[in-house]
């Protein structure tokens, strides 16, 4: 891991977070939707905002930029997990998530649309769609991906 004050401020951070044993949870409108509203408040609280959330069966991705020198991108990620895993565990789930999570913090040269490509390209990787826009559990709090 890197330092904590590095996820600190303006910079964006690529994150996946698996769900454990590879559960296939993310596959009903009710729990993405529950999922993103809690993402949706996490993000808020910590400042930041969401270039893109795409939630696989079994994990999901997210490329958050902290909008402020008080965002904390680190917090908002470890508090999406401890709000959706009380949910989870509130509402009857038996799926938990995995410990920690992935994640790259993006240097300056990386271009960012690249990556929400790639991210929005996954659903079509796996088999599960044949083009990303038919995919449903996904969403940006920065683009209109319907015109992407």
């Amino acid at each position: 891991r890197l330092a904590r004050n590095l996820y600190r401020g303006k910079i964006t951070v690529a994150f996946t977070m698996c769900i454990s044993q590879k559960d296939k949870l993310f596959i009903t409108d009710k729990v993405f939707l529950s999922m993103e509203q809690i993402l949706l408040k996490c993000l808020d609280k910590e400042k930041c905002e969401a270039h893109i959330y795409l939630f696989m069966p079994d994990h999901c991705h997210f490329l958050i930029e902290g909008k402020s020198e008080n965002s904390d991108v680190w917090k908002f990620a470890v508090n999406f997990k401890q709000r959706s895993g009380y949910w989870l565990a509130k509402n009857g789930y038996s799926e938990k998530w995995q410990k920690d999570f992935y994640d790259h913090i993006l240097r300056r040269n990386e271009d960012v649309k690249k990556q929400i490509e790639y991210i929005l390209k996954n659903p079509v990787r796996n088999g599960i769609v044949d083009d990303w826009k038919e995919y449903p559990f996904k969403g940006s709090t920065v683009y209109e991906l319907d015109k992407w």
